[in-house]
């Protein structure tokens, strides 16, 4: 079980949030607040796995209380507000979610901090045996052996593929659709920003609101795509 709180100064908000975790079989409620000052008090006090939490609250933000915090349980921020999405995620938050909330939603953000805490908790298991780090690809009339290690990014030209590596200055070109490159890559070093673009994440220079810089090269972030690149950058060190 995950115990958790619920914050927000609004009533009728703090119901309906109740009500969610209700239907959610792993979520333990242990209680809740209106009032952020109280409610750092409660997870001080007691074991808190997860905490659901608004931003625009008198006194002090939801912003502020989590950088309060020394020791930090899971946060998912629930607001009215869209524009605080990319502050939340350098705090390490699990989700943001904006509302109205869907339950469908709101599941699918409790599975998240779910699955986190199961990576947290479960004891070392065996290594299993390595997979490769490596595959081939028909190109140039060869089967050509690509190492994921070297891969910077990849762009997507209608049926066709370019692989841009990084000691190459000539990108690999092979009639392949990214959907099936994206499945041969592994997923924790590798991710879609865009409908035309796969990057390296270990190659990511620096990140901004609507691109991914690779070096001196800027990529867009696709629509779609936003939420999965600003995870990374809750992943940064505090």
């Amino acid at each position: 079980m995950l115990k958790c709180i619920a914050i927000d100064d609004e009533e009728l908000a703090l119901e309906l949030l109740e009500d969610n975790i209700s239907k959610v079989p792993y979520l333990q409620l242990v209680a809740t607040s209106g009032n952020p000052i109280e409610a750092i008090n409660i997870i001080q006090q007691q074991h808190v796995d997860l905490v659901f939490l608004d931003i625009q609250m008198p006194g002090l933000t939801g912003l502020q209380l989590i950088q309060s915090l020394p020791n930090k349980p899971m946060f998912i921020l629930v607001t009215a507000y869209e524009k605080y999405a990319l502050e939340g995620y350098n705090l390490n938050v699990v989700d943001y979610l904006v509302k109205p909330v869907s339950l469908d939603r709101f599941i699918k953000a409790c599975n998240k901090a779910w699955e986190l805490h199961q990576l947290k908790t479960k004891p070392a298991e065996t290594l299993k045996e390595a997979e490769p780090n490596y595959f081939f690809i028909n190109a140039d009339y060869s089967h050509i052996k690509v190492v994921f290690a070297d891969i910077v990014w990849i762009e997507g030209l209608k049926d066709y593929i370019k692989i841009h590596l990084k000691d190459n200055a000539k990108p690999i070109v092979a009639r392949l659709s990214m959907k099936s490159l994206e499945d041969l890559l592994p997923s924790s070093m590798f991710i879609r920003i865009q409908k035309s673009y796969i990057i390296s994440k270990d190659h990511i220079t620096a990140i901004r609101k609507n691109s991914v810089f690779i070096g001196t090269l800027e990529l867009p972030i696709g629509d779609n795509y936003k939420e999965a690149v600003y995870e990374l950058l809750g992943k940064q060190a505090e």
